[in-house]
């Protein structure tokens, strides 16, 4: 059981390891206020309502714009991973060493077994009470 438990610990680490590591890009298309299609990794698809190229004509001088927008968004993972946690801030020493110290001291008393009621004996039984009042345990 042991053996399960370490094997699927060590999965799950390497599994958020590469997890956070890894970087991807995230594509949006909006027709208006309308979201049309969402992409991981690649573009997104389009709705085909953009403008067609702008014939620059000199007679008319303004530019019709677009409907629609793409937006990406880029997540990036960590590029350097620390594999080791050699150096610690005195806060972090300081509340390591208090709670090695408590959790060893927590046990210190236990070898002593103190029983109470040692010295004194159980009362005589002349007849069963609970017989007596017909009340038993289920």
């Amino acid at each position: 059981m042991k053996e399960y438990f370490h094997k699927i610990s060590s999965m799950i680490m390497a599994l958020l390891v590469l997890l956070s590591t890894v970087s991807f890009a995230v594509s949006k298309h909006y027709c208006g206020d309308f979201l049309v299609d969402v992409a991981i990794m690649t573009q997104a698809e389009t709705c085909g309502m953009q403008i067609q190229q702008n014939i620059y004509n000199e007679e008319c001088s303004f530019q019709k714009t677009s409907c629609c927008t793409d937006q990406i968004k880029l997540v990036e993972g960590h590029d350097e991973v620390k594999t080791a946690a050699n150096e610690l801030d005195f806060q972090q020493q300081v509340f390591i060493a208090s709670f090695v110290y408590a959790y060893v001291n927590l046990f210190e008393g236990l070898e002593d077994n103190i029983i109470p009621h040692k010295d004194y004996p159980p009362p005589l039984l002349i007849k069963d009470i609970h017989i007596l009042d017909e009340v038993f345990l289920i």
